[in-house]
């Protein structure tokens, strides 16, 4: 029963964190290396309480707020914002694959974005022809890649113990560290990875999956959940680690203020293999994200609506905002890290209604403590939205 971490791990690890990460390292060192391993220590509890709703309610988040919302309009309203943060990570991951496709192949953005969206395309269709099974090994295999590729460059340039324990110690450096701190935590603690998971461990599964967990019993499918999110999340994590550190051992002084910048640093640095591995690892993570991207955008129209839409329409349609803005000339790491806060401003929608379904679905046997470890990580990313809306309107 592992593997629906694992996929919904995929959203630790897409676009927005290379970007996010990589620039942070590159314009700061490791100061915010204690935010990486903060944010991952908060997905960790975050991702488990969403599998729990769905094991012991049997439906999804999503479909729990549906059935709370007793105006149509509020149901709407939230549903929009959902949305909103789905597109927002449709535009990260196609924007982040085709980027890697031009730097690999010297392919077109727009055009290289067509492909990025066919490719996710294929592979829900290969999903749904081979089951749930087959896309959690894609994801795995995904995450090991993406491992693989920059663990490298890290080879190539080891991080100084001393710079890294160093970077463990909270701080900030004035309000861009706020707006990379807040990028930073969307892209790990990301709203519709808490959406889908829900729905990965209740209803996105064919008749006979259902059938071998409901065999399996409450308790023994939650110990598996712990062991699942444990995995999936200290491999993610360990990603995002190696990401901000491989920037600051290798792009330091601003190489990383783009990521065609940082490819041709890593490429002039440390040889046409380092750069060549940190564009595979950007292509991988869009590919197979976005096709988890929008799969979680199809369960959360499907809890909140009660409505279903084939995922091959849902990724034509949220193609065309990444397209527009690849054509729009726009620098593809400025986008990437603005996505990624606005997926931060949308993770308390997703957090809130987590500790209240949790609280009235508990399992037969379990302590609550982790239901107020994520009340806290509520709170906390809360704080940090709010100083961030407050600086951005100071200016």
């Amino acid at each position: 029963m592992l593997g629906p971490a694992f996929v919904a791990a995929i959203a630790y690890v897409d676009p927005g964190n290379v970007a996010t990460n990589t620039a942070a390292g590159s314009a700061y060192g490791n100061l915010l290396l204690w935010v990486v391993v903060l944010a991952t220590l908060m997905a960790a509890p975050v991702q488990y309480l969403s599998a729990r709703l769905g094991i012991v309610s049997g439906g999804s988040l999503p479909a729990y707020v549906a059935a709370r919302s007793r105006r149509r309009v509020s149901r709407l309203a939230y549903w929009g914002q959902a949305e909103l943060v789905a597109v927002a990570t449709d535009v990260a991951e196609i924007v982040g694959a085709a980027v890697a496709l031009h730097l690999l192949l010297g392919m077109p953005l727009v055009p290289a974005g067509l492909v990025a969206g066919l490719t996710a395309m294929v592979l829900l269709v290969l999903r749904d022809a081979l089951g749930t099974r087959f896309f959690e090994v894609v994801c795995a295999g995904s995450l090991a890649v993406i491992g693989l590729c920059f663990a490298f460059g890290l080879v190539q340039v080891p991080p100084s113990p001393g710079e890294l324990a160093e970077g463990l110690l909270p701080r900030l450096g004035g309000s861009e560290t706020v707006l990379l701190a807040a990028g930073i935590v969307g892209a790990t603690v990301m709203p519709h990875a808490v959406y889908l998971h829900s729905s990965l461990a209740s209803d996105d599964r064919s008749t006979r999956e259902r059938a071998q967990h409901e065999a399996a019993g409450v308790e023994e499918r939650l110990r598996t959940a712990r062991w699942d999110v444990g995995l999936a999340m200290l491999v993610a994590g360990t990603v995002n680690v190696s990401m901000l550190v491989l920037g600051a051992a290798a792009l330091g002084g601003g190489d990383g203020d783009s990521l065609e910048a940082a490819y041709d640093a890593l490429s002039g640095g440390l040889g046409t293999a380092a750069g060549t591995a940190f564009a595979v690892a950007l292509l991988v993570s869009g590919l197979a994200s976005t096709a988890v991207g929008t799969q979680a955008g199809a369960a959360i129209m499907r809890g909140l609506l009660r409505r279903r839409v084939s995922q091959l329409v849902r990724r034509a349609v949220t193609l065309v905002p990444a397209l527009a803005l690849l054509a729009s000339g726009t620098e593809p790491l400025a986008v990437l890290v603005h996505s990624q806060v606005v997926l931060a401003l949308g993770l308390p929608f997703a957090l809130v209604p987590l500790v209240l379904a949790s609280r009235d679905h508990r399992p037969p046997v379990s302590g609550e403590g982790v239901v107020r470890v994520v009340a806290v990580v509520a709170a906390l990313v809360i704080a940090l939205d709010l100083t961030l809306v407050a600086l951005t309107v100071t200016g």
